[in-house]
Formats: C-alpha cells, structure tokens, sequence
C-alpha cells in the first residue's frame, strides 16, 4: 500500500470537495490576497547590510565584535583613490582636487567622519626629531597655498616622505593619493541601515563623474562600492525576467498549442512571484543582490510544476472529460504527487538555515516562501482557473498527436528498461559518478580569484581593484590580528616582542604583502628621538622611552586602554589558498607564543571576515547536503513506502550533485554564499522529476502493465511533459549569461547544466534502475476494498489517480 491510500486519499478527496464546490469563493479570496500582497510588492526594496554578510557567532567575527569601535578604520572601510594620469601628485592643482573631494567624502551621509583620512585631513601627521626635540605637524599644513606654488609642494613632498605614507596613502610611483572613508552601518541621525545602492551611486555622482577628467581618475574600492555595483548591475534583472517570461509563453504554447491554457499557466505562475515579493516584504525583508535571482526561481519552478497540470488537463479533455471533470481529474492525480515534490523543493532551501550567515538564511527564508506559494497557486488557483477556461480544440489536437504519434525515442528509453540495458545504462551513470568525484576532489572554499569575483573582470570595480594591486603596498584586503594585553600593557616589552615576531612570520606566509601594527610606529618614533639612528630603530625595554614615544602614534594602532594592538596584514587577494595559509601561519604561532602577556585572536578585516566565512560555509557544506538528502528521502519514504523506489529516486540526485561540484570545479568556482545555494537547489528541483515520472508508472504497475511497457505509457504523457519542462527552464536560465554580475551568469549556466541533467538523468535512470532492482516484476495490487482501475486505452492516455 502506498501513501496514497488511506490518510492521503482522505486528505485528496476532502481538498477536491472544498475546492471544487465553492470556486467562486476560491477565486474571491485568491483576488483580493492578490491585490493586498501585490500592494506590499510594490513596497520591496534593494536591502544590503554588511553585518548580514557576516558569520556572527564564528570566533573571528565575535572576536572582531569586542573591539568594533577600535578596528572601524579597519573593518568596513572604502578606499578613494585620486590619481593623476599626466604627472605626479606634486602640484597645486592635484592637491586642491584631492581637498575638494576629502570634504565631498566627508559630507556623504554613512561615513564615519571621526575616522576619515587623506593627505589633508588632521589626523595625517609626520613627526621628526630636532634639536629642539620631537616635532610634527599636518602632512598639508593649514598655512598651504601662502608659501609660493613651489614651496608649497617642496613642503607636502617632505612632510609625505617624514609621514611615511608612500605605500599606504600614496601610491609608489607618487602618482595617487587615497582617501580612506570608514563606513557606519547605521545613519546616526536616522537609525537606519546604510543603503549601499544610494551611497554606492552618490561615489559615483559626488566622486566620479564631478571631479574626474583630463588628467584626473578616479578608482573607488570598498565593501560598500562592490554591493552597491551589485545592486545596480541586478537592476537589469527586470529585463531577463521579461525575456524568460516570454520565451517560457513561446515554449508552453508550442508544447500545448492551446492559448487559454498557456496564458491561465503563465498567470498563475506570475502570480506567485507576487505573493512571494508581497509576503517578504511583509516579513520585513527586502531584496539583496543574492537573494533577488529568487523570483526567478519561484517562476521556474512553477512552470516545471504547471506543465504537469496542462498535459493531465488536456489528456483527460481528450478522453471526454468536460472543463469540470478535467479540473477535478487533474487535481486528484497530482495533488499528493505534487505537494510532496514541492515539499521537497521547500527541504531544498530549508536547510540552508543550518548556515550562519544572514543572507543566506534570509536567502533559505525567500526561497521557501517562493516555493510554499506555489503550492496554493499551482495546486489550487491553476485547477479553478483551468475549470473556466478549458482547452482550445488546438490544444485538443497536441493531445492527441502526443497520444498516437510515433514513440520511437519513447520506446528506446522503455527498452532500458530490462535485459542488458539496464545495466548498461547503470554502468555508464556509475562511470559519470566516478568521474564527477574524482573532478570534484578539487573543488576549493571560497574565491578563486583576484579582486570581486561576483564581477566580470573588465568591469570597473575590478579594474579599480588591479589599480590599488598595482600601485600600493597596503592592499584593499587586509587581515587583522587582535593582540590582547592587560591593559595598559600594550606598549610593552614583552607585548612588543611577540608582536614583532608574529610580523616576521606573517611576512614569511605566501600571499603577505607586508604588515603593520603600533611596534612599526614606535620604532620610527624612537630613532627619530635620537638622530635618525638606525641602531635605535626597535623596540625598547626601558618604559619611559616607549610610553615617551606611544604618545604620537595614531589612536588606530591601540584601543582606548591600552589591552589591544591590531595587526595588520596586507595580502595580495582574498583567494581561499590566501586565507588558509594565513591562518595556519597564526594558528601555530599562537601555539608557541601566545600567553597572558599576550593572547592572540583572530580575525578582523575585510580579509578575516572574508575566512570567517569560508569556514562557516565549508563546515555547513556537507551537513547541508546529508540533511537535504536524508529528509528528502523520508518525504519520499512517506509517499512510496519503499526502500527501492526511493533508492531509485535518489540515486540520480546525487550523480547531479557530484557532476554539480565537478562543473563548478572546472568553471574555476568555489563553494561560498553564491553558490552554496545552487547546490541545495539540484536536489529539491530533481527530484520532482522522479516524483512525478514514478508517480505515473506505479499507476501502470498497478493496473498490471509489465515495467518496459509501463514505462512507455509513462513515457507517453509525464515522460515528455519532463523533457519539455528541463528543457524550458533550462532556456529560461540561460538568459543570465548575458547579464554584467558574473555570479549570476555563472548561476545561470550551472542551473541549465542541473536542470538539463536532472531531466536527463531522471527519465533514464529511473527505468534502469527499476529494472535492476524488479520494482516491475510483481505488479502491486490495489487495497482491499478499492475500485479497480481500468486498463489504458488505446494510445496510453489513461490517468488515474493512485
């Protein structure tokens, strides 16, 4: 007996009177829910925050989070660099450029304005030792432009070279200067989150477009500047979405050829996503540039599901059945079938809950929605609509071309059926398996490339990024050790001691460009003290020569306290090898050095958020997918009360997977926030597949029908309604190949691989593998007490419900 017997066909029976008896009612409700959750859509917004992008309960971020205050100038930071393509910075004109655009900066709302620093902000000093004792002043000092044109740089050129800022604020060939803009999360006068997508274009209208010109350039780099490029490249998102929608119309038309039906489908499904956008925006979430492919996705989905629903409808119109009995018929056959298949959809997405990280759990959340939406859209609107509607006699025709038609490529994937075939086919798919693994050894965490790897390389943010690789020592990634001292212990020697150390084997770590931390401030402050001698360049024991020089060191280098020195390593890029070998560097020095005098935590910095969530992500990977797996196949234990058949279901679900992660492997993608989703995704969109592919054939099973012969009847009807909807969601997806967010295209050829695949490995490994394990050799008997089905007529139309 399987799951629909008994409670299911209960619950079947009861939903069809309820639905079925008051469809005005229905279709009353369904408008007026429409047009409240169309009014809350309208109300969505672009949301990005940068503590939702973070692991908050992993070490590093709690770590991170004790000394927020200190580690701003370090944390969620944008870099402004002003560069002067037709000489060097040593003139008047640059100079009065880079003031203009400092105030500029300083007057845009979000930026932390105590923390701001450039060539002509005040907390940008040099310092040198004269007779007269330590001196030191602004690196442009407040009586600039009264000195003569020539004296006036001579003076900037010797205070940047006493300050010590090429590398850091200047570029190395003196060509740049940079602007260094710490972020407030939230506006203090209004409370509320920064929007990256307004301040993100107010750089680029402020900054970019007003001051640069000939002989002027500007490169903006930053958290903020990356998700607000993000948001604005999504915002042609609207377009793909109209061009899926209409080559998904064109496909459903050519499939049906009856446009009552295409259009009722396509409305339905539109319709979901309208729910979806109402109920997140009435759940208090907005739109990020990772959870806005969603819709997306909650359009697809319930395409692939509507197909089933256009091929029974048409099917039992072709037997005779009016537009009522139809729609009861159609909803009867795939009410338990369909709702167990989006509730696996829905496990899919569920289980990227498990994953720290606030997007994606808010990602886990939308896509949830998408999918619990559909279920009321598909499996109560479409029936309803459909009943009014009915098919055209077009729609009558396809029908029955699908019927009579030729099989040929029906019958040759029946025969796999049986005999060696079978196990043929089952060889060739454990070949696949094997290679899928083998590839998909090499798949790493994290980024593999240079820069914003969310971008296409030739895009601007990129190139700003390449310009700070190749102009400065200080790079845009920086990770940040937090030393931690009794307090007012920071400055000394022992302190100064490991922390030196800790540099020099941070140095030696590949991908370390250079480090920096109070220590590197104090020795140039102490030889300073004494001549300018060399010997004197170290840290010294005695505690009147280190309290006498912490005195003209930046506030950024030691918290208010004195029990914290951050140290800051400047890395080459923020690739996952980068990270690793970072970490472990720390890791086995704080074994060997770490103690009270001491204590080293990890991390802060873009860099250290960004290993942060590596960690998170590769620790959750493969619980994520052992969940997804496990109560898929206790939904589908529940509907088929087999162990073979749900084998037989998930056997093909995890060569897709292991082809998934060879395919990234090969495109050159990690497994991060991007692509985690994608992964959990193959699994719940497979496996509709197979849920309604053994759907049908257990109907034949069961009526007696031999498993090759079953299998061709299935073939018949649900078999090419399969085929057909891999097909079109696969061509739905494509389209984001062509959009400037090149995680969305890469999203979208690794979907139309999954989806093309899922089909594929659904329709021929199922009869394969039902063969070998003899799910066909004794057809199931009906329970007692039921109504005996009839055979199938001439030509495989017969659709009874189980």
């Amino acid at each position: 007996m399987t799951a629909s017997t008994g409670w299911a066909v209960r619950l079947q029976a009861a939903a069809e009177r309820a639905l079925f008896s008051r469809r005005p009612l229905w279709l009353l409700f369904f408008a007026i829910t429409s047009a409240v959750l169309l009014w809350q859509a309208t109300l969505l917004r672009p949301d990005a925050s940068f503590q939702k992008m973070v692991p908050t309960a992993h070490p590093f971020i709690v770590n991170s989070l004790r000394f927020v205050n200190e580690l701003r100038p370090l944390g969620n930071t944008v870099r402004i660099a002003v560069e002067a393509t037709d000489g060097d910075i040593y003139n008047r004109e640059y100079l009065e450029v880079v003031r203009k655009v400092t105030d500029e900066v300083f007057y845009i709302p979000g930026i932390d304005r105590g923390n701001l620093r450039s060539l002509w902000t005040p907390n940008t000093l040099w310092f040198e030792a004269t007779e007269d004792g330590l001196r030191s002043g602004k690196v442009v000092p407040a009586d600039f432009g009264s000195l003569g044109i020539r004296r006036d740089v001579a003076v900037v050129r010797e205070n940047i070279a006493k300050a010590g800022l090429v590398g850091s604020l200047v570029s190395n060939d003196h060509k740049s200067s940079v602007i260094v803009a710490p972020l407030l999360e939230n506006d203090p006068d209004t409370g509320e989150h920064l929007d990256y997508a307004v301040f993100s274009e107010r750089l680029e209208t402020q900054l970019r477009e007003r001051y640069e010109r000939p002989g002027i350039r500007i490169h903006i780099v930053g958290f903020a500047k990356l998700v607000g490029d993000l948001i604005h490249g999504a915002g042609a998102i609207g377009l793909f979405f109209a061009l899926t929608v209409a080559l998904t119309t064109v496909l459903l038309w050519i499939y049906s050829r009856c446009w009552r039906s295409t259009l009722v489908t396509i409305g339905c499904c539109l319709l979901a996503v309208v729910w979806h956008l109402g109920i997140m925006h009435a759940l208090g979430f907005g739109l990020d540039p990772y959870s806005i492919l969603v819709p997306f996705l909650t359009f697809a989905i319930g395409v692939s599901h509507a197909v089933q629903n256009i091929n029974t409808f048409a099917s039992e119109s072709h037997r005779g059945a009016n537009k009522l009995g139809a729609a009861k018929a159609t909803f009867s056959l795939l009410f338990v079938p369909g709702t167990v298949a989006l509730l696996c959809d829905v496990v899919g997405f569920s289980t990227l809950l498990i994953i720290d990280i606030g997007v994606i759990r808010e990602l886990a959340i939308s896509a949830s929605v998408g999918v619990g939406v559909i279920i009321f859209t598909k499996m109560f609107l479409l029936p309803i609509a459909m009943s009014y509607t009915g098919i055209s006699r077009g729609g009558l025709k396809a029908a029955q071309r699908r019927a009579q038609g030729p099989h040929r490529i029906a019958s040759a994937i029946a025969s796999l059926a049986s005999g060696r075939r079978a196990w043929g086919v089952l060889g060739v798919a454990a070949v696949v398996g094997v290679a899928g693994f083998v590839v998909s050894r090499h798949l790493q965490i994290g980024d593999l490339d240079p820069g914003a790897p969310e971008l296409r390389p030739h895009s601007v943010y990129n190139q700003d990024v390449a310009f700070f690789t190749r102009n400065y020592a200080t790079s845009a990634d920086a990770f940040v050790v937090m030393v931690k001292t009794p307090p007012g212990e920071c400055g000394a020697y022992a302190a100064a001691s490991t922390v030196t150390q800790l540099q020099w084997a941070l140095e030696e770590t590949a991908g370390v460009q250079g480090t920096m931390s109070l220590f590197d401030w104090m020795k140039q402050i102490i030889s300073g003290s004494y001549g300018g001698n060399l010997k004197w360049s170290t840290v010294s024991r005695n505690r009147y020569i280190s309290n006498s020089a912490h005195k003209g060191i930046p506030q950024a280098f030691y918290n208010d306290d004195c029990s914290m020195i951050p140290v800051i390593a400047y890395l080459a890029d923020h690739k996952a090898a980068t990270l690793k070998g970072v970490i472990k560097t720390v890791e086995a020095f704080s074994q060997t050095h770490g103690g009270p005098h001491a204590e080293i935590l990890m991390a802060a910095g873009n860099a250290g958020i960004e290993a942060a969530t590596n960690e998170v992500v590769e620790k959750a990977w493969r619980p994520m997918l052992l969940l997804v797996y496990g109560i898929v196949a206790a939904l589908l234990m529940l509907e088929f009360r087999s162990i073979r058949v749900t084998l037989c279901l998930l056997i093909p679900l995890v060569i897709t997977s292991l082809l998934c992660e060879a395919v990234m492997t090969v495109m050159g993608l990690g497994v991060k926030v991007a692509t985690l989703p994608v992964i959990a995704l193959g699994v719940g969109i497979g496996v509709d597949y197979g849920i309604y592919l053994y759907n049908r054939l257990e109907t034949y099973l069961r009526q007696g029908l031999p498993l090759r012969e079953a299998y061709l009847e299935t073939m018949k009807t649900t078999g090419l309604a399969v085929a057909f909807t891999g097909i079109s969601l696969a061509a739905g997806v494509l389209t984001w190949v062509m959009s400037d967010i090149k995680f969305q295209a890469d999203m979208g050829l690794l979907l139309t691989f999954m989806f093309l695949w899922n089909m594929v490995g659904a329709v021929l490994l199922i009869p394969a593998l039902a063969g070998v394990m003899g799910l066909g050799r004794r057809p199931a008997t009906a329970p007692a007490g039921a109504a005996q089905p009839a055979p199938p007529p001439q030509g495989g139309m017969a659709f009874q419900p189980r």
